[in-house]
């Protein structure tokens, strides 16, 4: 049960500092764009620490909040790994921008699967 709880304990935090980079790297202007674009770009900054907020409270009581990291799967991670493939596969950004978020986005979910199926199996024992 201790092994579980760490590896909850780790995948609530290291999603909470990706999503509180990310929602910083949202806030710096030059990232943002053009003017129109500073408007929802802030709104997705404030979502993304809104977020962070939430696996940081799933982190008080890992085995409890499990469910949140399913959440952050889907749909969270896979929008938007599917929304950055969808921008590429258009033109509107370029695959060299996409990738790193991707990568990040898939690896996440890969360790919070692993986290909540090794956390449901430690329950039933």
């Amino acid at each position: 049960m201790d092994s579980a709880i760490r590896w909850l304990r780790a995948s609530y935090i290291a999603g909470a500092v990706a999503d509180g980079l990310i929602g910083i790297l949202m806030l710096i202007p030059g990232r943002m764009g053009e003017t129109e674009f500073r408007y929802p770009m802030g709104l997705g900054a404030v979502l993304m620490f809104g977020w962070a907020a939430l696996l940081l409270w799933g982190n008080i009581k890992p085995l409890e909040r499990k469910g949140i990291l399913l959440l952050t799967i889907f749909p969270v991670i896979t929008g938007m790994v599917v929304t950055g493939i969808w921008a590429a596969a258009s033109g509107f950004f370029p695959v060299k921008k996409i990738i790193p978020s991707s990568v990040l986005g898939l690896a996440l979910a890969f360790l919070f699967s692993f986290s909540y199926l090794k956390a449901r199996s430690a329950e039933k024992k």
